[in-house]
């Protein structure tokens, strides 16, 4: 075996060893949060058997109230819809152009009455 060959395996073996990072899936994560908040087994052993840090069970209990706290916010019904102040303000200033537009047009409209009626307002 050559020196070039030797190295391409432990290379190999190296990638090998290497685990990649294990993400929880939201069921396990409120599962888990559960569990600790039972008080019935140990913090420290659920953290062991999850392969899990106590920052990432304080990461998991934070979004867990956040969500919480969301939700109750939430009242029933029909919900009220938010658009960015830029969008609203050219809608503001499509309305007005389209009320002058209106306005133009009811001045074009009694002018052509006046003019087929004689004078008149009548039809």
């Amino acid at each position: 075996m050559s020196v070039s060959q030797s190295k391409n395996q432990q290379i190999d073996l190296s990638s090998e060893k290497r685990q990649r990072r294990r993400s929880l899936s939201p069921e396990k994560k409120f599962q888990i949060f559960l569990e600790s908040q039972t008080g019935k087994t140990p913090v420290g052993e659920i953290l062991r058997r999850e392969g899990i840090y106590s920052t990432d069970l304080t990461r998991i209990r934070q979004k867990v109230k956040e969500g919480a706290l969301e939700r109750l916010a939430d009242h029933p019904g029909a919900k009220r819809k938010t658009i960015p102040l830029d969008d609203y303000e050219a809608l503001k200033r499509d309305l007005e152009e389209k009320e002058r537009a209106l306005a133009e047009q009811a001045v074009e409209l009694a002018i052509l009455r006046k003019k087929t009626n004689g004078g008149s307002w009548e039809r």
